[in-house]
């Protein structure tokens, strides 16, 4: 297993597994910026991004939905002045899957630039 960065979504079935408990505590520990949320009963990864002003959070907002159409596979995303939430699940299965681990790492990599 790679770093997750650097790989790439699979494509999702609605019948995909869920990441498991154990799963999701190892992946976690390799993102940890980010905080398990559930909405409902939709269980969400997420992390909040500051930034100085708006310009930059929304030039942040922008890449991450580059990266998003590009994967095929998109997050909830609030841009507010100086900080942006990001979310990432897997609509399909109503829960996280490995592919929202990578969109997540993926996703500080675009915070890091």
């Amino acid at each position: 297993m790679g770093r997750l960065a650097e790989q790439h979504c699979e494509a999702c079935r609605a019948d995909a597994p869920q990441v498991s408990a154990k799963e999701q505590e190892a992946l976690l520990m390799q993102l940890p910026d980010w905080e398990l949320v559930h909405h409902g009963e939709v269980a969400q990864l997420q992390r909040v991004y500051s930034f100085r002003n708006f310009v930059q959070g929304q030039a942040f907002t922008n890449r991450v939905a580059e990266l998003a159409e590009a994967e095929g596979h998109h997050p909830a995303i609030l841009l507010e002045f100086g900080k942006v939430t990001v979310r990432w699940w897997t609509h399909k299965i109503q829960g996280l899957h490995r592919n929202d681990f990578i969109m997540a790492a993926r996703t500080d990599g675009i915070y890091q630039v």
